[in-house]
């Protein structure tokens, strides 16, 4: 009787090995991909931040000593008089050097050159303080972390709107908190020569990117005509992205001008 010599079958071993090395491929590049984005979040949410921030500070420091000593938030006895229920300033007769009645500083009305950081922003109750520069492009200005004036819009104390924009999220985002802004909080502007304060006075908390209506002479909104300003002052306006991390609406705060004096 012949003995049968048992046959193994053997599989494709090739197969396998080319399976398992395509699935160990693809987990490579999946753990790679997951490891860039996460790189690319912290750049875009935290190294764009500091770098923004570190920027800004260092302009505010050269504009000040441009300027000389940086001028005093006013506060307690002293203090500028503000009357937020009027349209007009509340003028200062000191000319900041300890002299008293000569005339009252006028508002700047020479425009800036593009991206000049010309002016200093500070906003207490979110605890702002930024340069504010001419034109909102990203690359010049809002992406240093700067405030940005618009074009066309009244500059710092002037009669019409002094209207900005800057960041809410990343590159500084100095308007991050502005949502927390209220009635009565101030806004002070300096400049070279001027303090101007304005006080907060309306809030529109959503409106169309498109809406330019909100930063208009006399600031209102085109999109909910029943928010915003009928008569002609001197208005402030910050305008940023909203809801956070999207740039699809615009939230818009206003305020009035009632304080100006000297350096």
């Amino acid at each position: 009787m012949r003995e049968r010599i048992p046959v193994v079958v053997q599989r494709n071993s090739r197969g396998r090995q080319a399976a398992v090395r395509g699935l160990w491929t693809s987990a490579e590049l999946v753990v790679t991909l997951g490891v860039v984005l996460l790189l690319l979040v912290a750049h875009q949410l935290w190294w764009t931040n500091r770098q923004a921030r570190a920027g800004a500070a260092h302009t505010v420091q050269a504009l000040q000593r441009d300027w000389g000593d940086p001028a005093p938030e006013p506060s307690g006895a002293g203090a500028e008089p503000e009357r937020p229920a009027d349209d007009s300033p509340a003028v200062s007769t000191d000319d900041g050097k300890g002299g008293a009645g000569s005339a009252a500083p006028a508002a700047d009305a020479t425009a800036p050159r593009r991206s000049q950081a010309y002016a200093v922003i500070r906003i207490p109750r979110i605890g702002l303080t930024a340069p504010v520069a001419q034109g909102i492009s990203r690359s010049g200005v809002l992406d240093k972390g700067y405030v940005g004036h618009y074009p066309g819009t009244a500059q710092p104390g002037g009669s019409g709107n002094f209207a900005l924009a800057a960041h809410r999220n990343t590159h500084g985002e100095p308007f991050r908190y502005i949502n927390r802004l209220r009635r009565g909080d101030r806004v002070t502007v300096e400049t070279r020569d001027t303090v101007y304060t304005y006080t907060v006075d309306k809030t529109l908390a959503q409106t169309g990117a498109g809406d330019g209506g909100v930063v208009a002479a006399v600031p209102r909104s085109n999109v909910k005509p029943y928010v915003g300003y009928r008569a002609a002052g001197s208005y402030v306006t910050l305008t940023t992205c909203t809801p956070e991390f999207t740039s699809r609406y615009r939230l818009v705060v206003w305020g009035k001008l009632t304080g100006v004096r000297g350096r």
